[in-house]
């Protein structure tokens, strides 16, 4: 939630809210930081306005391209505004406005060779999780297929402080160019949805944290979506050590895993953190576990002491 707080007193008054999502921005008048309006990363990017006073620039504005706008900053006469549309099938595409016109001039593409290209929707899904917990993610579709019975990959995004959003993602289309689904999953612990769902991941690596990933992958093949034999797990720094766990934890589910970077032993990543980490300590010790008094514990969440179980093709880089 947003909220206003009178200094001396201590009074609060909530400005914005939202029952499932996190406040990811707010937008000020550049002269009397007053605010005008405020986002939710939902779904897709969601902008509540505030400020009826810019009510006509964000109509106009909201019709100039497809996609998620973000308007990225204003001159200081404020007639001029600087707006880019995410796309996730496409380059961001970047505007002037011209707040007296009320037109928009485009200027360029963030990245303006994927133009030539077919490239895939990214969908949002959600569901439930064994335990009742509403998980949210996207999927995305190889171009020009049925999608049905495919081989998928399951993008595991680091952090795990951190979540998965709407948008132009290059790893996901370099997946559905070659004919796999991709899909993507904003597991607990993930950020953005609240302190309850980020709470709930705590002390879950290669536990609820992991079976929130397994759910995806039911909720997937029972969809038909996803071929149950042809399942890759896949990520980098957390989404490595998810990886790590899947070959590991439960090496029936999939059929190979990739690893970038991720650690396979956590006493080792917490007692070698470096020196730039050492505020995230206390962090890391209250959501993974402390390495000086929970030694076992720690080992039973380590990928590393249950190499034994590996049965699977794995790449590491």
């Amino acid at each position: 939630r947003l909220v206003k707080m009178e200094i001396a007193s201590g009074k609060i008054e909530v400005i914005s809210e939202d029952p499932e999502y996190d406040v990811s921005d707010i937008m000020v008048h550049p002269d009397t930081y007053e605010l005008q309006m405020v986002s939710f990363n939902k779904a897709r990017n969601e902008n509540l306005l505030l400020d009826l006073t810019i009510k006509k620039d964000i109509e106009a504005i909201s019709k100039l391209s497809s996609g998620d706008y973000f308007i990225y900053d204003r001159d200081d006469a404020d007639k001029t505004w600087l707006v880019g549309f995410v796309q996730d099938n496409g380059p961001t595409s970047f505007y002037t406005f011209d707040r007296e016109k009320q037109v928009g001039i485009f200027l360029f593409y963030s990245k303006p060779d994927l133009k030539k290209y077919t490239l895939a929707s990214m969908e949002p899904i959600s569901f439930k999780s064994r335990d009742g917990l509403t998980i949210h993610g996207y999927i995305t579709f190889p171009p020009k297929t049925e999608n049905k019975n495919l081989p998928m990959v399951l993008n595991v995004h680091g952090g795990p402080w951190h979540r998965d959003t709407w948008g132009y993602n290059s790893e996901a289309q370099w997946f559905a160019n070659r004919g796999y689904v991709c899909l993507q999953v904003n597991f607990r612990g993930s950020t953005g949805y609240g302190k309850n769902f980020l709470n709930a991941g705590d002390r879950e690596w290669g536990a609820k944290m992991h079976d929130d990933l397994l759910d995806a992958v039911n909720w997937a093949t029972e969809k038909g979506y996803a071929d149950p034999q042809k399942i890759a797990i896949y990520g980098g720094s957390y989404g490595g050590y998810a990886a790590l766990v899947g070959a590991t934890f439960t090496p029936d589910v999939f059929n190979c895993a990739v690893d970038i970077v991720g650690p396979s032993n956590i006493i080792t990543l917490i007692k070698n953190i470096p020196p730039y980490w050492a505020t995230f300590l206390s962090n890391f010790k209250k959501r993974v576990g402390d390495p000086d008094t929970e030694e076992e514990f720690l080992i039973s969440r380590s990928p590393l002491f249950k190499v034994e179980n590996i049965k699977i093709p794995m790449l590491f880089r």
